[in-house]
């Protein structure tokens, strides 16, 4: 009995040099078994992964927590941590430094999360991962080079995710398939990868074609959970298994006219028509006047898989119709256009082209409220909302450029119609993209100033290509308020500067015209961002004007 006492003084006296051996996280259990130290976390809410995990664990799980994030360093005091589970929480983001510390990390287990990219760089830190488990999650891209820093990978699971197209170079240069290649060649023995890239919404068009053959014919060292990989688009093979695809590789457009000169009377109907032969489809436009139309204009018929037929309308044409009009075709291998003149037959031959219609005074223009809806890949979606007399005839123009440009490119869109895609956008650039109702110049409120950033990596460069401003300091005011764009990696002078000037414009008993809109938070990698605090540092007088000219506006230009 003495014995007991003894050791169960012993036992005490540890717990307290050593608490963290036997307290766990609120919520949360500890254990122990032939793995070493485990702990446990199950549907405890949680706001934020603990900081106080002892370096003790071997094996950590949480699970249903409501996890949104993986911040930098996340467990790195936990350096003997080598089964991590983080299944069906709400993780949306992950750090590149995540994983920071667990170079013992064999086991990685992020199912049922909502991560839409993984910053496969993170891997660096976890050399000894064996186990990468991403089923279930919104991965939409896999860069080519996405397996280097998984040189011991025995197990990967993409399946359940958004993937659509990713090259056969993904694993191609894989070290771990080219050493096992080689290994194959010498011994016929190497260590088995499973796969698994099941119930993916695959597109199958000629950019998976590689991908495709691939499947068909791997073997050692990659297993598939499932071969029975299966199209989803386009329509022509949805629902059909790889092995019953066949590909063709793809090429540039090719466009063609039956009719190039085209006559027709006054106040008739026009239809031009342009055929397009191109793999993957391309993207056609209508270019009058060196403008780009656009909206109900023109419609689209899919031929075949590989030719597309555009037709723009000019219903009733009259005189200012005439002229030359060039129908462009693109996809990412090239582009190519066909130029085709409409002539109108008139009483008068004689009556010259009248000029171009003038652009009309700013003091006529509606207020437009517009913002960045969406960023993708290779650029950003634009919404607007106008409040007009007679929605269903407004047209809009917009006017799109980089920043310093003196003249930039005008597109009309028709009515009804409140959105607008700018891809294909250079890296490192400052742009600048107003909208106006059509043939109105810019004012103030109804431009964006925003600025791409650097690709991150060779790694990364085609799942984060394009990133746009970070801060908005922007409230719904009686006149315009000032709105500054400044880099994550700006100086926080900036980001006081943003405040400062808010709260400048808050002049005694100036009464808000609706709610207060919190600022924006977007992914930037560090450009000009000194540029940018600097110039709303020496445009304070000029931006003045431009608000007392505006006075009543709700709007908010980006500087």
């Amino acid at each position: 009995m003495d014995a007991f006492y003894v050791l169960l003084g012993i036992s005490l006296v540890f717990d307290i040099i050593s608490p963290g051996f036997s307290t766990c996280p609120l919520g949360c259990s500890c254990t122990d078994d032939n793995l070493g130290r485990s702990l446990l976390c199950m549907e405890t809410s949680m706001d934020k992964i603990p900081m106080d995990i002892s370096d003790i664990f071997t094996k950590i799980r949480i699970e249903n927590c409501h996890l949104t994030e993986l911040p930098q360093g996340s467990f790195s005091q936990v350096t003997n941590l080598e089964f991590l589970w983080l299944n069906f929480n709400e993780i949306t983001v992950m750090n590149i430094k995540s994983l920071e510390g667990l170079s013992n990390l064999t086991e990685l287990r992020l199912q049922g999360n909502k991560l839409t990219s993984i910053p496969w760089t993170a891997f660096q830190d976890a050399p000894k991962l064996k186990i990468l488990d991403l089923k279930h999650n919104l991965l939409d891209v896999l860069p080519e080079h996405a397996l280097r820093y998984l040189p011991f990978l025995t197990y990967l699971d993409l399946s359940f995710n958004q993937l659509s197209i990713i090259s056969k170079e993904v694993f191609i240069n894989w070290p771990l398939y080219q050493k096992a290649q080689k290994a194959w060649e010498k011994e016929g023995v190497v260590s088995n990868v499973v796969l698994a890239l099941h119930d993916n919404p695959w597109l199958c068009d000629c950019r998976l074609k590689g991908f495709v053959e691939f499947i068909r014919e791997v073997g050692a060292p990659i297993i598939l959970m499932n071969s029975y990989l299966m199209c989803s688009a386009p329509t022509s093979k949805a629902n059909k298994f790889f092995h019953e695809t066949q590909l063709k590789t793809c090429m540039k457009p090719e466009a063609s006219a039956q009719e190039t000169n085209i006559s027709l009377p006054l106040g008739s109907n026009a239809t031009l028509t342009c055929i397009v032969k191109a793999r993957p489809s391309p993207t056609i436009q209508w270019i009058y006047n060196l403008k780009i139309i656009r909206a109900f204009a023109a419609k689209e018929i899919q031929t075949d898989e590989e030719t597309v037929t555009s037709q723009l309308l000019i219903p009733s044409v009259r005189l200012a119709d005439r002229g030359l009009y060039t129908c462009t075709a693109n996809n990412f291998i090239g582009h190519c256009s066909v130029n085709m003149t409409l002539n109108i037959n008139s009483s008068n031959s004689s009556v010259p082209l009248p000029p171009p219609v003038p652009m009309l005074s700013s003091d006529d223009s509606p207020h437009i409220d517009i913002r960045i809806a969406k960023q993708t890949v290779y650029g950003i979606t634009l919404e607007w909302h106008a409040a007009t007399e007679n929605p269903a005839e407004t047209w809009f123009t917009i006017h799109f450029g980089k920043y310093d440009s003196p003249k930039k490119e005008m597109i009309y869109i028709g009515p009804g119609i409140n959105s607008y895609s700018v891809s294909d956008l250079l890296p490192v650039t400052k742009y600048e993209v107003c909208v106006t109702l059509k043939n109105h110049p810019p004012r103030v409120g109804q431009c964006i100033v925003f600025v791409t950033g650097n690709d991150i990596s060779e790694l990364e460069q085609r799942e984060k290509l394009i990133h746009i401003i970070v801060i908005v300091c922007a409230m719904v005011l009686a006149v315009p308020a000032g709105m500054y764009a400044c880099t994550t990696e700006a100086r926080f002078s900036c980001l006081d500067h943003c405040v400062n000037m808010w709260k400048k414009r808050r002049m005694p008993g100036e009464n808000l015209q609706g709610t207060e809109r919190q600022g924006t938070f977007d992914s930037l990698q560090g450009t000009s961002d000194e540029a940018l605090c600097r110039d709303s540092d020496e445009k304070p007088v000029k931006r003045r004007k431009s608000e007392d000219r505006s006075k009543g506006g709700s709007a908010a230009q980006l500087y």
